[in-house]
């Protein structure tokens, strides 16, 4: 049996900055745009989020809910900077480590360089290790596969460590809101509760070919995952041919400027993307799905290899509204760059409000 450990850093942005400033300590933190910006939140303190802030809100939104917060903006250089740390730290335990983000990574310590058996002490030593490094706190998960061990780092945080055995599994995945399924997005939850399915209890006990009729190829990852299976591996090294994301939305849309407020909020994540992977783009391309489920995808060359927002935007938004039907609505909106140069400017310091 596997011994996977999952860690996530807790609001890591905000905490840093939290560190680098004590006097920020217990207070509303946002680190993003201004409020009079049109940027948006990159990652916020535990204390914001208590008044329903989270990362991708615009700024302006995110102050009308908390105006007292205090905005800062993101120091991207810094946040890694103490990845690299935290990264060295995880190879002190093992070599298999799969880095997902800045902030959160797969270890399978299943055979690991202390050679010890038990890999709740393993992460506990990561913990501590992390803390006595950086003054940063994480959580913890630990399991025998990969999506038990990311379930289990967000069922306390933060600065938890929890653990999903055999033993204690189905308990575990019964009770959980069915949103709080790794791999289950807001549309699709809010759509598998007009299904009556709420939890995992729920999702349990729907047979496999309903899943899949309603799902796709999805619903066999969801008929899998609930029952504690996942046979994926920890990958140590890829190098990837594109970088994107995409979002469905809750309500489709076909107002000009809620799209571009989308698009905005797409680009500000696809720079951190880029950043995380040391990359920049030769050429970017879009996704559209309209409300009739039709796919289009567009593309077009960047003047030069770049990760910088504002040419990103700029051709991204030239793409956007040469090719979308003004007629129809749009369900999900992606962008993305390919054509990868995988070398880094020297002279870039940071990235600002890296999501």
């Amino acid at each position: 049996m596997k011994k996977i450990i999952h860690i996530d850093m807790d609001a890591y942005f905000a905490s840093i900055e939290i560190r680098e400033n004590p006097s920020l300590k217990g207070k509303c933190v946002i680190v993003g745009g201004l409020p009079d910006s049109r940027g948006v939140v990159a990652t916020c303190s535990y204390e914001a989020r208590k008044y329903g802030i989270h990362s991708g809100m615009s700024s302006y939104q995110a102050w009308k809910l908390c105006p007292q917060a205090v905005f800062v903006p993101g120091h991207f250089k810094l946040y890694k900077e103490i990845s690299e740390q935290i990264r060295a730290i995880f190879h002190q335990y093992t070599d298999l480590v799969e880095p997902m983000s800045l902030d959160e990574a797969y270890l399978d310590v299943t055979e690991n360089k202390l050679n010890e058996p038990d890999a709740v002490k393993i992460a506990r030593l990561i913990k501590q290790d992390i803390w006595n490094t950086t003054q940063l706190t994480c959580s913890a998960g630990v399991s025998y596969n990969k999506f038990l061990a990311k379930i289990a780092s967000e069922l306390q945080k933060p600065d938890s460590l929890s653990v999903i055995t055999p033993e204690n599994t189905r308990e575990i995945l019964f009770s959980l809101p069915i949103e709080k399924f790794y791999g289950i997005g807001k549309v699709t939850a809010a759509r598998m509760k007009k299904m009556g399915i709420k939890n995992g209890e729920d999702l349990y006990n729907q047979d496999l070919s309903f899943l899949i009729s309603n799902f796709g190829k999805a619903g066999v990852y969801y008929y899998q995952v609930v029952r504690g299976i996942d046979d994926r591996k920890v990958i140590t090294e890829f190098e990837p041919k594109t970088v994107s994301c995409e979002n469905t939305f809750e309500k489709d849309l076909d107002d000009i400027n809620d799209i571009l407020a989308e698009l905005e909020k797409l680009i500000e994540r696809l720079i951190n993307r880029l950043a995380f992977h040391g990359i920049m783009g030769k050429n970017i391309f879009i996704k559209i799905k309209y409300d009739n489920f039709e796919v289009i995808t567009r593309s077009c060359p960047l003047p030069e290899p770049t990760a910088d927002r504002a040419i990103l935007y700029e051709y991204a938004e030239k793409l956007l509204l040469s090719n979308w039907d003004h007629s129809r609505k749009i369900r999900l909106l992606g962008v993305g760059v390919g054509k990868l140069d995988l070398e880094r400017p020297e002279k870039e310091e940071q990235l600002e409000i890296p999501i």
